[in-house]
């Protein structure tokens, strides 16, 4: 795993015509660049960046977007084929969530739902309530999917406090799950490579099996019923090595996002809800990418036919215009919040912001006017079909994932499943990054277990954007194969 997220455009992007100016020396490092690339080297820290390009100015800049598409410093186009980073729903340049947040501004610019209400934050609890699956009736509002899931487990572990089974403090989440960064959170986000820095986590987490069939056991490559038995049964395993009194929580994404979209078996989530409930479990469906019209429900849970006690969302729920997170809760974890005087002490300045509020509302009418949602279930097996185009490259083993959500495995031997070796997978990705950024396309060449484009377009996108993503990767993955 290398240091630098695997959206970062390339370090040798091409940069304004105006860099060729002398080099800026200060703090011990000589920059290049335009002034503004000098300025990112300086003071801009990126996440999940190498800093020491741009601390030598290599820095790509995007400076506008419109519709499906982006343009950086030089005015090259992308497609923005990760809608941000599983974000931007809708699309970019909507003037109505611009004006939403601007009529709201001067309404009601600020003020904390700490002990007091205000109206887009109630208008927006009653909205997600009314469509979550079963009794997630209750919203509690965070600024970002990190937040939302660290404040699902202390709620989890508050809860089990409340009726009476303090001992229930553990957790589970599935192998190479990414479940974000904050303490709590990156204890649940079981890629070594980012825990590592951070040690000691928070107590109390371990892992059970993900559902990535294509790297299942051989026996159950043609019987995924059985791999889906098998993947629900090591959690019941797990319940049990750990001791259900113990256990609070199992942490799950609807499809998993880290390693690359790895869909559910027929039958897996039924199983776990089961498993769940013999246990006294609390079954957590992370949907902070999945939610929203992502994989074509507005919560993935409902889609898939399987009722969590808590949902964690975020991103997709205002597509980026403004940062919120929601995590909604069952009458049955909130029940013992409301007798007497149990408070749950927890809470960000910021979360149910009535700015992100009402944008968040704006843009789920446009989901709903547009139909954004049932487009995806329309033309999400469009999508995975026009993809599927490129198993004739000899390096695509694999396309998977659930409606605009799709990753593309690549491997040594599709007919066998041979991975690459690590010095030809760290080659690949040396290569696609900025092969695929040169080609106009904006998306995710995983550096989180095995080499996996993920691509996640927006919602708007159709036929015709199918086919010029699938155009590029082509001719990208044509030449990486050629270089192999």
């Amino acid at each position: 795993m290398t240091a630098v997220d695997a959206t970062t455009p390339p370090s040798t992007a091409p940069t304004e015509a105006s860099s060729a100016q002398a080099p800026v020396t200060g703090a011990g490092v000589t920059r290049k660049g335009t002034p503004r690339e000098v300025a990112a080297g300086r003071h801009l820290w990126g996440h999940f960046t190498r800093q020491d390009a741009w601390d030598r100015g290599e820095v790509t800049t995007i400076v506008r977007a419109e519709g499906e598409y982006l343009w950086d410093q030089n005015g090259h186009r992308l497609f923005d084929g990760l809608s941000g980073l599983f974000v931007v729903q809708v699309g970019h340049g909507r003037h109505e969530l611009a004006e939403a947040a601007a009529k709201q501004a001067r309404d009601l610019a600020f003020f904390p739902v700490w002990g007091y209400a205000h109206t887009p934050g109630i208008d927006l609890a009653e909205r997600l309530a009314d469509y979550a699956p079963g009794d997630l009736n209750h919203v509690f509002y965070t600024t970002g999917g990190s937040e939302a899931v660290e404040t699902a487990w202390k709620l989890a572990k508050q809860y089990w406090q409340l009726v009476g089974k303090p001992g229930k403090r553990k957790v589970l989440s599935r192998d190479g799950a990414y479940h974000g960064t904050t303490h709590g959170a990156l204890s649940l986000t079981r890629i070594g490579g980012y825990q590592a820095p951070y040690t000691p986590l928070v107590e109390g987490a371990s892992q059970v099996p993900n559902t990535n069939a294509y790297r299942s056991q051989p026996q159950f490559w043609d019987d995924q019923v059985a791999y889906g038995r098998w993947a629900a049964d090591e959690v019941e395993r797990q319940i049990l090595a750990e001791g259900p009194d113990t256990v609070a929580a199992l942490f799950v994404e609807p499809v998993q996002n880290s390693g690359g979209c790895f869909v559910p078996p027929p039958g897996y989530f039924a199983r776990v809800r089961e498993i769940c409930d013999r246990y006294d479990v609390l079954l957590v469906s992370d949907e902070v990418i999945c939610a929203y019209g992502r994989t074509g429900g507005i919560f993935a849970s409902a889609d898939l036919g399987y009722v969590p006690d808590i949902i964690t969302s975020s991103k997709g729920l205002t597509s980026g215009y403004s940062p919120i997170g929601a995590v909604l809760v069952s009458d049955r974890v909130y029940e013992p919040y409301r007798r007497g005087e149990a408070v749950f002490t927890h809470g960000y300045t910021f979360g149910g912001h009535p700015v992100s509020s009402a944008v968040a509302l704006a843009n789920l009418d446009i989901l709903e006017r547009e139909g954004l949602v049932d487009r995806v279930r329309t033309l999400g097996p469009a999508f995975k079909a026009t993809l599927e185009r490129l198993y004739d490259i000899p390096i695509v083993g694999d396309v998977r994932g659930a409606g605009y959500f799709l990753g593309l495995e690549l491997t040594r031997d599709p007919a066998t499943r041979e991975r690459f070796t690590e010095k030809e997978s760290d080659r690949l990705r040396a290569f696609l990054n900025p092969a695929l950024y040169e080609a106009g396309l904006y998306c995710r060449a995983d550096d989180r277990g095995d080499v996996v484009i993920q691509l996640a377009p927006p919602l708007t996108s159709g036929q015709a954007e199918f086919d010029l993503i699938e155009s590029i990767l082509r001719d990208v993955l044509v030449r990486a194969a050629s270089r192999l």
